[in-house]
């Protein structure tokens, strides 16, 4: 890995899979970010949340035969530990398992190298739910009048 003045932001995801059902859709997606170079996996785990609230680390080989997640296969750093996973499946519903994903976004390193050099820091960071955003620019354009100026 990279030292530390190089690096891009690294963020986790905790993605939640009702029932245990996991497609594998967007795993390409994710191998193609990677190929790519715009994200670096850095740790992924999977994690099952029993029903009697007792979590589970899963391996790879356990996630089932109708998703091929073997690209997936030591693609850890072992960053993340069990104190980690039950932390991630406290967001967890009982009966669901999920993908813990710490990723580094490489699109970035660039910049953020360059602001470190002259002295710049990270005070915040947040991630905006689609949701709201939207949610936000629907309120937006009802209050445009049509013809579409807000100016008086």
């Amino acid at each position: 890995m990279d030292g530390v003045e190089e690096m891009g932001p690294v963020d986790y995801l905790v993605i939640e899979f009702p029932g245990n059902r996991m497609t594998g859709e967007a795993f390409p997606l994710l191998v193609d970010l990677v190929d790519r170079g715009i994200v670096r996996i850095i740790d992924l785990a999977f994690v099952r949340k029993e029903t009697d609230g007792s979590v589970v680390g899963l391996e790879v080989q356990d996630l089932g035969e109708e998703t091929d997640l073997t690209v997936f296969e030591g693609a850890s750093a072992g960053v993340l530990d069990q104190s980690d996973l039950d932390e991630a499946a406290n967001a967890l519903e009982p009966g669901n398992s999920a993908a813990v994903l710490v990723y580094e976004n490489l699109w970035a390193a660039p910049l953020a190298a360059a602001l470190r050099r002259s002295g710049a820091q990270l005070v915040a960071s947040g991630r905006i739910p689609v949701q709201a955003l939207l949610a936000a620019l629907d309120a937006t354009e009802e209050t445009v009048p049509p013809g579409g100026s807000t100016a008086a």
